[in-house]
């Protein structure tokens, strides 16, 4: 008589980069089975630095049709997944942005420098390719509160704050649209502030902000 002995196997299955399971292989195709969202994580945390080429639209002539300036941007980020099934997050964080713009009257030449702290509420829908790469539209709102920046007058060689009663609003908002990209933990997305609060005061007729930026950052 023959003694069968069975003897408990416990299966290793792959890890996601977030530390759970990824989806277990087929043993007839050897691939992955399919899901509709491979992020395995219901929340992540995220660093950004990166570049900003703003201007400022007025119906003030000297405003209007002024130079891109460069600034810099960094900060933090947080998202949140919306329902166990789909691929849609929620994204804030608290972000650092040097905006303004550059422009010339009576032969003078003067540049705007706004720096901001901003706070954005983002929807990013995630779509895969594989386990680790992953393309990440979003749309949303930002608020922003100037903190810092001076008007300078080259040719007078003056210099005003930007948030004075001279100046600039302090407050900001507007619409904020673009498109992330991430492979592993590494991230780097594009995208567009279009600002929609006037924030010129009494003397200028409007004002709103603009801010093309690209990101580099990190997600965890």
């Amino acid at each position: 008589m023959a003694i069968l002995t069975v003897l408990p196997v416990t299966a290793q299955y792959p890890r996601s980069r977030y530390g759970r399971p990824l989806p277990q292989r087929s043993a007839y195709s050897g691939s992955y089975q399919p899901r509709s969202y491979q992020r395995t994580t219901d929340v992540y945390y995220g660093l950004r630095l990166g570049l900003g080429v703003a201007t400022v639209s007025s119906d003030d002539r000297y405003l209007d049709g002024g130079s891109p300036k460069a600034g810099l941007g960094l900060g933090v980020v947080a998202g949140f997944q919306l329902a166990p099934a789909t691929p849609v997050y929620l994204e804030t964080g608290v972000l650092y942005a040097e905006k303004g713009g550059k422009g010339s009257y009576g032969g003078h030449t003067f540049t705007y420098n706004m720096d901001y702290l901003e706070v954005p509420l983002l929807m990013k829908y995630q779509h895969n390719f594989d386990r680790l790469t992953s393309i990440q539209p979003f749309a949303g709102v930002y608020a922003s509160v100037g903190v810092g920046g001076k008007i300078k007058d080259f040719n007078e060689r003056q210099a005003y704050s930007s948030f004075d009663d001279e100046g600039f609003k302090r407050w900001d908002a507007g619409l904020r649209l673009g498109c992330g990209l991430q492979f592993d933990h590494l991230y780097a997305e594009v995208g567009y502030d279009l600002g929609l609060a006037n924030v010129s005061h009494d003397y200028f007729d409007t004002a709103h902000t603009g801010c093309f930026f690209a990101n580099i950052g990190v997600n965890f």
